[in-house]
């Protein structure tokens, strides 16, 4: 984000009438700050909850002042370390209750320390309410990819969904895994709309802004030479700065030898996604660098936490 766009978003970030921070804040909109990242939490970390991965976490979602947090491939130990580190500097604001957990693998062998179950989670600075998990379409593997969303509690027009896609793009029976799982996301979005709530979705989707399975979730609007062909109804916090690949946006995986974007700067496999007719205003979204603090590694993840800031409207 360069420097002209950081004063406009700190001016509207002072005036804006922000989730947690403003108890004046209109019932038919409201600001929110969102923070994703795929942790590798087993990957690269075999669930460890003391090489300092949980720390340089919480920072950053405190030093970027989130509200709604989404992490992908979490081991359920290093779930509860953050839950506990996050309640520990006053989240949740009353000291309710304020995440949630779904499992997509159970306990095995050579996973999370051998005795944890392994899968995404949601973290909000105010409470939320009761969590639905919705199964994702099979793509024959043993995880069992989802959709996890809590309502706000306070605000339960107001969903906050993670999910982690599978990263199966070949075809089966003329359609990609990967491609079903997307579809499946974006009809449970949908369904939200037609009952008249607002939504966020976060997630690793594991496909690039330009592939063609990805122009049902953005909206016709999304018209660039690096993202065309759109028929979605949504927009993703990163899709409009000009300065990173406009309808692209900035890198978020960080292997070298993955193909890069059309633009050439590098691959995208993680969003924030909003409902195009939820949006009121501007809204922006960055990547951020990859923390090198964590021990035994040169990276802390094989991907880069995506922030964003966005206000929507109630409905549709």
């Amino acid at each position: 984000m360069r420097t002209g766009q950081i004063v406009v978003l700190s001016f509207l970030l002072t005036t804006a009438m922000l989730v947690g921070t403003s108890p004046q804040a209109s019932a038919a909109s409201a600001t929110y700050r969102l923070w994703h990242w795929n942790i590798a939490g087993n990957t690269l970390h075999r669930g460890s909850v003391s090489d300092g991965l949980v720390g340089a976490l919480v920072s950053s979602v405190r030093n970027r002042k989130a509200d709604l947090v989404s992490l992908n491939e979490v081991c359920r130990g290093q779930y509860k370390a953050i839950q506990g580190r996050l309640r520990s500097v006053g989240w949740p604001s009353d000291r309710g209750n304020f995440s949630r957990f779904t499992a997509t693998l159970g306990p095995r062998k050579g996973l999370c320390r051998g005795s944890e179950p392994y899968g995404i989670a949601l973290f909000s600075k105010r409470p939320l309410g009761t969590a639905k998990t919705y199964v994702l379409p099979s793509d024959g593997a043993a995880e069992r990819r989802a959709l996890l969303c809590a309502p706000l509690a306070d605000r339960p027009e107001v969903t906050f969904c993670t999910t982690h896609l599978t990263p199966r793009a070949a075809p089966v029976n003329g359609r990609s895994p990967n491609d079903h799982q997307i579809a499946a996301v974006r009809a449970r979005l949908n369904a939200f709309a037609a009952a008249g709530q607002s939504y966020l979705v976060a997630g690793d989707f594991n496909a690039q802004p330009h592939h063609s399975r990805l122009n049902q979730m953005y909206a016709s609007s999304v018209n660039s030479p690096a993202n065309g062909g759109n028929w979605g109804t949504h927009r993703e916090l990163d899709d409009a700065d000009p300065g990173h690949c406009t309808g692209q946006g900035e890198r978020t995986f960080t292997v070298p030898a993955a193909r890069p974007g059309p633009c050439g700067t590098g691959v995208k496999l993680d969003y924030l996604f909003v409902r195009a007719a939820q949006i009121s205003g501007a809204y922006t979204a960055d990547s951020l660098a990859v923390p090198t603090s964590c021990r035994g590694m040169r990276l802390c993840s094989d991907h880069h936490a995506l922030i964003g800031t966005v206000t929507l409207r109630r409905g549709r």
